[in-house]
């Protein structure tokens, strides 16, 4: 991966899946003047976004670094064979040695074999970079990327990964980006789910949720899920934003490291239950603050 000139950036950039955090880190790259192809499922997804160059195909858009916003790994994987994925690309490209990042939220284990195939079938550098702080963290471009893998493949990524990260930290080698983010995750599961027990008693004893939450705001309790998601339970509205599923999703994962590495982790077991008990009563969409309905019922 060769940068283009002498601020570091890469000579060609891509960006694969341009849902609720893709788009607006697409946004931010775009702003800092680099030229970006984009690619999504959906392609008028893609279009809506301002200045990006919209490729049909996943081997349209294969560059040097191929940055992938979506949910699990089988969707990385898949964007791969075939004529119309990105080795083909790459290869009708001329680009020898190119750096796909995984920026969704995955499983450690799987993404550490997945890294090491990708290495020695494709010359393929994978680097897992999960992100923590949210879509308003994705529009204000200061989101927190923590990468695994090789240590100089994310040194040569920092001047991009600053176009939308103000914390941007090799963490060390493939899957170590996703564990810290499964131990971020049970913090932000965890939080998450204190703060709705605490509306839930709140609303029960007929508090003024705004004024209870000015308090918690004051003190050790403050937070940046109280920041972000406190008028959610203020307005009882939960929807978009980081869905139920996907914290289930990322909970489990967390349990499959657990289990791997012998690691007892009785709250998210807890945490796990509560979110399966969401999802199973059909709001596995909402964004994860309507467990506060769960609790409610």
């Amino acid at each position: 991966m060769a940068p283009s000139s002498s601020d570091g950036l890469p000579a060609s950039v891509a960006l694969l899946g341009t849902g609720p955090m893709g788009a607006p880190i697409a946004r931010n790259i775009i702003a800092g003047g680099v030229p970006l192809k984009l690619w999504n499922r959906t392609t008028d997804k893609a279009k809506a976004i301002d200045g990006g160059l919209v490729a049909p195909t996943p081997a349209e858009a294969a560059s040097e670094v191929v940055l992938t916003v979506l949910p699990d790994l089988p969707q990385v994987a898949a964007l791969l064979p075939g004529e119309n994925g990105l080795l083909a690309g790459w290869k009708s490209a001329g680009i020898d040695n190119p750096t796909l990042v995984i920026h969704g939220t995955v499983s450690p284990v799987a993404v550490e074999s997945f890294a090491q195939e990708c290495r020695q079938r494709w010359g393929v550098t994978v680097v897992d970079a999960p992100l923590s702080g949210g879509t308003i963290g994705a529009e204000e471009g200061r989101l927190s990327i923590m990468a695994g893998g090789p240590p100089e493949a994310t040194e040569r990524l920092k001047p991009l990964f600053a176009l939308y990260g103000t914390t941007v930290l090799w963490v060390g080698g493939t899957g170590a980006g996703s564990t810290v983010k499964a131990c971020n995750q049970i913090v932000v599961a965890a939080t998450v789910t204190a703060l709705a027990e605490a509306m839930a008693l709140a609303a029960s004893a007929g508090l003024d949720l705004e004024k209870v939450q000015s308090i918690l705001a004051g003190g050790l309790a403050n937070s940046e899920v109280l920041r972000q998601k406190g008028r959610r339970w203020i307005e009882q509205d939960f929807e978009g934003g980081g869905s139920a599923k996907n914290q289930l999703k990322d909970l489990n994962f967390v349990a499959e490291l657990a289990g791997h590495r012998g690691q007892k982790l009785p709250l998210t077991n807890s945490l796990q239950n509560a979110f399966e008990k969401m999802v199973a009563e059909g709001a596995g969409n909402l964004d994860h603050t309507g467990i506060f309905r769960s609790l409610r019922t």
